[in-house]
């Protein structure tokens, strides 16, 4: 099924897979939050709690990467394919925020 864009109403269809895969990384990010509110409540030491705070980030930032590709590889190819070429645009704008 090819994935589509519908940027007027701000929605994408995504494939089972790529919704599966987006979802199973949220649900271990929040497995770690819960893990660091438990590591907080437990009075655990500040290094080890500041290691568990890295890697979430750091899991929260491998899921951004995987959206942000599959987001060039449908919607912005496809726009610009379409000559929509406001794509490109908009993804610069969303790479500025996203780096700051």
């Amino acid at each position: 099924m090819m994935n589509e864009c519908a940027h007027k109403e701000r929605k994408k269809v995504r494939g089972e897979n790529e919704r599966r895969d987006l979802m199973n990384r949220l649900k271990r990010i929040e497995g770690q939050v819960r893990g660091l509110q438990r590591m907080l409540d437990e009075d655990a030491y500040c290094p080890d709690i500041l290691t568990q705070a890295s890697a979430v980030n750091n899991a929260l930032n491998s899921f951004c990467r995987v959206l942000l590709t599959n987001h060039i590889q449908t919607c912005v190819c496809e726009d610009i394919r379409a000559g929509r070429n406001e794509a490109a645009d908009e993804l610069a704008e969303m790479l500025q925020k996203l780096m700051k």
